[in-house]
């Protein structure tokens, strides 16, 4: 779908949108509108329980549809409603047979955002929800195959829309890489071939290295390498940079956890719900999603991320409960659970990742634990840090952009619940399941050598099973637009 920015209406669209703000109050687009065409506008408002609360939306069909949006309080817009707004036009129109639309909402503005700042973020919002995956649809009707193909805004400031869009727009693209790779199949996106979707990002000016198992065997990480050893395909490590200022400057780092098929191992999961397993990648994913973003916007910082690529299967040479393996960093890891796998992925992804860069800090992201959505559901990701300065910028981050983080807790208490009878840690506790999500975290950090570092637990979030403000069930791609805010907030050379 393409969108654009214009200081004046055409009038040529199938479909026009104007606000209504709360207490059914007209803009003045929607006033002009109601004018010419003889009071249709405030007739139907009266006619129905419409109020202009934001969300709330009325169509109006006729030769030239016309759709009323509510904007809520004057004055009170923010980026997240006006993404909201924008999301909730495309699902409205994408229902429709209209190929094109003008979106005339001047006005709308909030604390620190102005006029332009709020057409970029409802076309951001427009543009985030109009993704589908859709590739293996072979048989869908027409009439179900959405029909939208261009959406104007209309705003007095269309150049400094047009360029604030620009940077929304490549970080949208990241966001669709991301959801993407985490729809795809187990059978099209594996170790091997989710490497190979990283390396694309070499055209971008990222640069990209593969290892393989032999490397990883020459660098000691045991504990990669053992999840994967029960399947045919071969594990991966994925290092991704983006050079973007002086090469003076100590980069930051984020590490993702890429199980791309999660059966359990030994310690198999229920048949319910398991081919739901192939988004155990999303940490990866979301990586590889913000290395692409960056890298379209040519972000002016230096980022590395670093993926563990692995697929988890019972087999002849799998890993079994009870298994000691040894990390690169040394420790030793009793695995008394096949099914906790991603941190012992993890635990070699962030060791050599801090031992070879030495970044400011280190941001992990994984689908970890389910205890994590027993705990917040799918509204918040959990966050586990040992820093406060970087906690604080991830959860001001997140809240700009609505993916949003709750912090929990880390102590040493919570270790002895992992201690080993036989080696340095266990990977799970060996009795209780109390505090499930934390002691993961815990374990975690114990490989970051003390390092800044925030965990980032996105097992409630990658995935919806609903439809959200600016995404359809499915994939979200959680992750892109808050780090990538992270990241334009506090540590890019302006």
């Amino acid at each position: 779908m393409k969108i654009s920015f214009s200081s004046s209406p055409a009038n040529k669209a199938d479909a026009i949108v104007v606000g209504v703000l709360k207490d059914a109050v007209l803009t003045k687009e929607a006033e002009e509108l109601d004018k010419a065409n003889g009071g249709q506008v405030r007739q139907a408002i009266e006619h129905n329980y419409f109020k202009g609360e934001e969300g709330q939306t009325l169509s109006l069909n006729g030769a030239q549809r016309i759709l009323l949006v509510g904007l809520g309080a004057k004055g009170e817009a923010t980026e997240v409603s006006c993404n909201a707004i924008g999301g909730k036009i495309a699902t409205l129109l994408r229902a429709t047979p209209d190929k094109s639309a003008e979106v005339r909402i001047s006005g709308l503005t909030g604390k620190a955002l102005n006029e332009e700042k709020a057409a970029s973020h409802m076309a951001a919002g427009a543009l985030l929800k109009s993704w589908r995956f859709d590739k293996y649809r072979t048989k869908e009707p027409a009439d179900k195959k959405p029909k939208l193909e261009n959406m104007v805004f209309i705003t007095p400031k269309a150049t400094e829309a047009t360029k604030l869009f620009e940077a929304a727009q490549h970080v949208a693209e990241g966001v669709f890489f991301t959801r993407e790779l985490v729809s795809e199949p187990a059978n099209i996106i594996y170790p091997e071939s989710l490497a190979a979707k990283a390396s694309e990002l070499t055209k971008l000016g990222v640069k990209v290295e593969v290892l393989d198992e032999k490397k990883m065997q020459e660098l000691g990480m045991g504990a990669l390498l053992g999840v994967g050893q029960g399947s045919a395909r071969e594990s991966r490590l994925v290092v991704m940079q983006w050079n973007g200022a002086d090469k003076k400057v100590q980069p930051i780092s984020f590490v993702g956890k890429g199980v791309t098929f999660d059966t359990g191992g030994i310690s198999i999961k229920p048949a319910g719900g398991m081919e739901e397993m192939k988004w155990d990648m999303g940490g990866a994913g979301v990586i590889i999603g913000l290395m692409k973003a960056l890298s379209l916007r040519k972000a002016k910082v230096n980022v590395v991320g670093v993926i563990g690529l692995v697929e988890n299967m019972p087999g002849g040479n799998a890993q079994r409960p009870g298994d000691v393996v040894k990390t690169m960093s040394g420790q030793t890891i009793e695995v008394l659970n096949t099914d906790a796998e991603g941190r012992l992925v993890l635990a070699d992804a962030l060791w050599y990742t801090q031992d070879r860069f030495k970044p400011q800090f280190m941001v992990d992201l994984a689908t970890l634990t389910g205890a994590i959505i027993i705990a917040l559901g799918h509204e918040y990701a959990g966050l586990f840090s040992n820093n406060d300065e970087l906690s604080k910028r991830l959860m001001e981050a997140g809240e700009q952009v609505d993916e949003k983080l709750c912090r929990f807790p880390l102590h040493k208490n919570y270790d002895k619940d992992i201690d080993s009878d036989i080696a340095d840690v266990a990977n799970v506790q060996k009795t209780a399941r109390a505090a499930g999500s934390i002691t993961a975290a815990q374990f975690l950090k114990r490989f970051t050598n003390d390092l800044p570092w925030a965990h980032l637990d996105i097992a409630g979030v990658a995935w919806t099973h609903k439809d959200l403000a600016v995404c359809e069930k499915g994939a979200t791609g959680y992750g892109v637009r808050l780090l990538d805010r992270l990241i334009s907030d506090n540590y890019e050379s302006k």
